[in-house]
């Protein structure tokens, strides 16, 4: 497929340099922790149970940055749905998808479809994340993760885990306006127009994310 997203930026390349980067920072205890949580939460086999090709997507109406209601039944109405489910504007890598998806937003709607960014954060914080990486596309709120619960992406941060995450001073609470501790796995979704997920990706080990080159395979063939 011809896409003005370079294959030379490719996501998954760029995730891994950071990924080591952020890990030299780190100190053995740290990591220890941090790999711990991620190991736990592949065991309990949440990338394989959560929503996935051949099911019907969960309906749903979330407001967007301004407020505006804003519905999968309207999007898919118009053609294909990418659903990008995301922790939080916090997240490094969260943000390295997001403008990745950004570069690749002409292609995707090229053919069609659209692009929408899915969390649990606050509508006041999902804007300062939209503003800060000037996102062009739907970024939504999904408080209390209920959308997300839907798809069967939630899962509850250890105790351990959200010490380390004080310590490099994230506030999950004040940032999702309320205090479960509780975020998605970062998952993408490719909704079809009948409203049937064609292709997904899901891992727990937040440093891997979908590459919109192997998104854009999937909508060319749709």
């Amino acid at each position: 497929m011809k896409s003005n997203y370079e294959v030379g930026t490719a996501l998954t390349q760029i995730l891994r340099e950071q990924n080591e980067r952020g890990r030299s920072r780190l100190s053995v205890e740290t990591l220890a922790v941090m790999d711990g949580a991620t190991k736990t939460l592949a065991d309990s086999g949440i990338s394989e149970s959560c929503l996935g090709p051949g099911e019907v997507a969960p309906a749903f109406t979330l407001p967007d940055v301004v407020g505006e209601p804003l519905s999968l039944g309207g999007l898919i109405a118009k053609g294909p749905v990418v659903l990008s489910f995301y922790r939080g504007g916090w997240c490094p890598y969260c943000s390295t998808q997001f403008r990745a998806l950004q570069s690749a937003l002409s292609d995707i709607r090229d053919v069609g479809a659209e692009l929408v960014a899915i969390s649990p954060q606050t509508p006041d914080n999902t804007l300062s994340t939209a503003e800060k990486l000037e996102l062009t596309f739907p970024v939504l709120s999904d408080l209390g993760n209920n959308v997300a619960k839907s798809f069967g992406l939630v899962f509850t941060l250890p105790e351990d885990l959200r010490s380390v995450y004080e310590g490099f001073g994230l506030d999950i609470p004040a940032a999702n306006g309320d205090d479960t501790f509780q975020l998605p796995i970062p998952a993408t979704f490719v909704i079809d127009r009948d409203g049937i997920v064609a292709w997904r990706f899901a891992d727990p080990d937040y440093t891997k994310r979908a590459d919109p080159i192997e998104v854009l395979e999937v909508l060319s063939k749709l």
